[in-house]
């Protein structure tokens, strides 16, 4: 479960520029319900949700990924996952991050602070778990990750092209984790409230470990001006996950559902 979790909150879900250079698809107030479903027996929920915050005084945007088993699956696993980014909302870069883990017996915390300015060629990484790190500029965290392509990527999927691919560099589990997405053409997606004309991607996922493809994660987000991820799906070798768009609340601007 420690590695299936953290992959659905990473899919829900991934060169600093002005956030007033760019169309800006989503506020503090904006607050999204996933249903996870997994197996015969696997159930549990997912929020994402972004609002305003201060860190250290000044005032940031804090952006909370949380999932949690439910039913049968609580029983068995009790899966308890929180993952905090706190934004720089002029730059749009996480100035720090906190991971909280239960699964189980399995419990693991870790906060990291991000100085995104002391250098101009690099990014420097303070973790409470394996002290401080010289990490490549912008880097994003796992949150932020999210946010920053919703922004910087989708806000332009005018130009989308299938096949083209995006990456982002994130610090994830006290190391850099890359972020690769391929862009494989627009879909139409059925979930309770309605259909939604999507853009889907494939996350290029680590072969062996978990996955048995690049290719065994798909991931939706609206062709509207909040690019929602509104469905995930990933293949692995115990059997298929489905996270689906069940609830929204706060968004600048209404779902384009399909009529």
């Amino acid at each position: 479960m420690r590695k299936i979790l953290p992959a659905v909150l990473i899919i829900l879900i991934i060169a600093a520029q002005r956030a007033s250079a760019q169309p800006q698809p989503y506020m503090p107030g904006e607050k999204v319900y996933y249903q996870i479903k997994y197996g015969p027996v696997g159930s549990g929920r997912a929020v994402l949700e972004i609002k305003d915050g201060f860190y250290k005084g000044e005032p940031v945007w804090h952006a909370t990924v949380s999932g949690q088993t439910t039913g049968i699956a609580d029983a068995l696993y009790h899966v308890r996952d929180t993952y905090e980014s706190y934004i720089n909302p002029e730059t749009d870069l996480p100035v720090f991050s906190i991971r909280n883990i239960l699964e189980g017996r399995y419990k693991m915390y870790n906060e990291v602070a991000f100085d995104q300015t002391s250098r101009s060629d690099s990014t420097l990484v303070f973790s409470d778990r394996s002290g401080n790190h010289t990490a490549p500029k912008g880097l994003l965290d796992i949150v932020s990750c999210f946010y920053w392509f919703r922004k910087y990527h989708l806000a332009t999927a005018d130009t989308l092209v299938p096949g083209e691919v995006f990456q982002m560099t994130t610090w994830f589990g006290d190391e850099l984790y890359p972020i690769v997405l391929k862009y494989t053409g627009m879909e139409t997606v059925k979930i309770k409230d309605g259909k939604i004309l999507c853009y889907r991607f494939n996350p290029v996922t680590e072969v062996g470990r978990v996955f048995e493809t690049e290719e065994d994660m798909v991931m939706w987000f609206s062709a509207d001006e909040n690019f929602l991820p509104v469905k995930i799906r990933f293949d692995i070798f115990v059997g298929s996950f489905h996270v689906e768009m069940v609830k929204s609340e706060g968004l600048r601007k209404p779902i384009d559902f399909i009529k």
